[in-house]
């Protein structure tokens, strides 16, 4: 019975004893993991970088909040510009890196205001309101990141749009204090209103490296194929006048100039062909008789009658851009909202977005020597020609630049398009507008229900060893408006066609294609380098024919046409065959 009892006082002792050894270990073991949680937590979400910044917003952009940065007299001055910049010289790739959405991401640096060591600035406005806007564009784009290691592209904070208020040299010291800039290497600097007096340089002239720039004055002397990009010089008027679209057709006037302060020499020539062509072309100037305290911007004069502008633009067929002391002008954005054919005549000027937009589809370039020869030239275009580029001025303006948000977008779709050429846009999707879906029908080949409009057709040459003759066929050829590519068929296997830097210079893609084998028919064979429905086939031999008489046989030939069926990559072809000395 002692025994009985000793047990069961034994027993009831051990077992609190054993739960109060477990307790401690599963608390110890539920700290331990607990701890290890928090650490992790803390670790994933502490910033990794000092350049790491919160979303780009308004509030981030007011001058007077943002830091104070003084520059050192011996602060360092990049180099002046690398002219022989290419995309695979001075551009890091590997940066953009593979993602699902073949998107570059693009990081804007905190604004911050940068002055000398006396403390006046590099900038005497600030951060314009077009500059804010563009950068407001990006930040709300999907370009866009606020973590500096995942970016692609770097855009200052630091605005140069116009170079009349900057200070060269500290706006340059102020870039190369950027935490990233390392030779300017993947930043891209946006500027419209290069140079200045007296000589007004065609691309800015803050030294800046490597560094891309988006310009709005380029020059062919300038311009870094395949790395610069064009852009539009931004009118203000533009945005500010709502122009409702007008249909296109003939219109009261067929020429019309309305650019103030142009040279004498273009003025004088301008005032000849108003006094032979009469009502036709109308010449518009500032106007000297205006009322205190009416906008002159909006107003221009022809002999005491006042217009309203850009308002009159669209009673004009086609309307003269002219250079002025830049080349790039910000009346061609003017004339392209109002669904007027822009006429340029500004010699070695690379037109915005040039790049991927065929300009031939909605301007006219004319040589600045040909100014008295505009008239003639004007009136050769067919009537539905002319209806088509007003349509397409309109849309370029529409679709590229209307906003520094439509102009900063597009310049990103660029420099994404050469990093992703697999996934760049077509020509088409850069130049045909939009048509209307048919929601009512249903195609179940998914073909289209009519045939695509011509951008234009493809020539094709076929060449033996004549290159001397080629070379004079090609440059003549190359005059006609409506030629989209240039395709040389290289019929000789016994020797190679001439090095790349011999052939001529022209405005449109010329390729080259040898064949295997010696036959006349080679040059109907749809090559994969025709892209338009329209294509011309003619020896390298024929140097006959005129620019002009080439475009007339296109327009006339457009109607009547033959379908091929190319079973090898399932396309139709619309082919307008002028078989010349067959």
């Amino acid at each position: 019975m002692c025994a009985s009892v000793k047990y069961s006082s034994r027993g009831p002792a051990l077992i609190p004893r054993m739960k109060t050894k477990h307790r401690i270990y599963y608390i110890t073991l539920f700290s331990v993991v607990l701890l290890g949680l928090i650490a992790t937590g803390m670790f994933q979400f502490w910033p990794h970088s000092i350049e790491s910044s919160p979303e780009w917003t308004l509030d981030r952009r007011s001058v007077h909040d943002a830091p104070l940065v003084k520059l050192p007299v011996s602060s360092p001055i990049p180099e002046r510009g690398d002219l022989s910049c290419r995309m695979h010289t001075c551009f890091d790739v590997y940066r953009c890196g593979y993602n699902p959405k073949n998107r570059i991401k693009v990081y804007i640096y905190p604004l911050q205001r940068f002055v000398d060591e006396v403390g006046v600035p590099i900038s005497s406005t600030g951060l314009s309101r077009e500059y804010n806007d563009l950068l407001s564009a990006i930040s709300d784009s999907d370009f866009y990141t606020d973590d500096v290691t995942r970016a692609c592209l770097f855009v200052p904070s630091i605005d140069v749009l116009n170079q009349n208020s900057l200070r060269i040299r500290e706006t340059a010291q102020a870039l190369a204090m950027l935490p990233r800039w390392d030779k300017g290497m993947n930043h891209l600097l946006f500027n419209m209103l290069p140079g200045g007096p007296p000589d007004y340089n065609t691309a800015l002239d803050v030294p800046r490296d490597r560094a891309l720039l988006a310009g709005g004055g380029f020059s062919t002397w300038t311009y870094r194929q395949g790395y610069d990009v064009s852009i539009p010089v931004y009118s203000p008027l533009s945005a500010e006048v709502d122009l409702p679209e007008k249909q296109p057709g003939p219109r009261r006037y067929f020429i019309l100039s309305s650019q103030t302060a142009i040279h004498r020499e273009y003025r004088t020539e301008l005032e000849r062909l108003k006094e032979e062509n009469g009502e036709a072309l109308l010449l518009l100037d500032k106007c000297s008789n205006l009322s205190q305290g009416m906008a002159s911007a909006r107003k221009r004069c022809y002999k005491g009658q006042v217009y309203d502008y850009p308002q009159i633009l669209q009673e004009s067929s086609f309307c003269v851009v002219l250079r002025g002391a830049r080349l790039g002008q910000a009346t061609l954005s003017d004339v392209l909202q109002a669904g007027c054919v822009p006429v340029i005549m500004a010699d070695s000027y690379i037109l915005p977005f040039s790049e991927v937009l065929d300009w031939k589809r909605a301007s006219v370039v004319i040589p600045e020597e040909k100014l008295p020869e505009m008239y003639t030239i004007l009136k050769s275009i067919p009537h539905r020609q002319v209806e088509e580029m007003q349509r397409q001025a309109r849309w370029f303006w529409e679709a590229y630049f209307r906003s520094m948000k439509a102009i900063g977008l597009t310049t990103l779709q660029i420099i994404n398009d050469r990093i992703y050429p697999y996934a760049a846009r077509t020509y088409e999707e850069w130049n045909n507008p939009p048509v209307v879906k048919w929601s009512s029908v249903s195609n179940p080949l998914f073909l289209p229900l009519i045939p695509p409009r011509s951008p234009g057709f493809t020539a094709v040459v076929l060449t033996y060893d004549r290159v001397e003759s080629l070379f004079r066929v090609i440059t003549e050829i190359s005059k006609v408006p409506s030629l989209a590519k240039l395709l040389v068929v290289w019929n000789n296997q016994n020797k190679s066609p001439p090095e790349e830097s011999l052939w001529p210079k022209i405005a449109v893609p010329l390729r080259v294609v040898r064949t295997k084998e010696n036959k006349l028919s080679n040059r109907f064979f749809p090559f994969d380098e025709i892209e338009t429905e329209a294509v011309l086939a003619i020896d390298d031999d024929i140097i006959m024919l005129t620019s002009d008489e080439l475009q007339f046989g296109y327009e006339v030939g457009e109607s009547e046409f033959i379908w091929l069926f190319h079973h090898s990559n399932i396309h139709h072809i619309f082919v307008l065959l002028m078989l010349i000395n067959i």
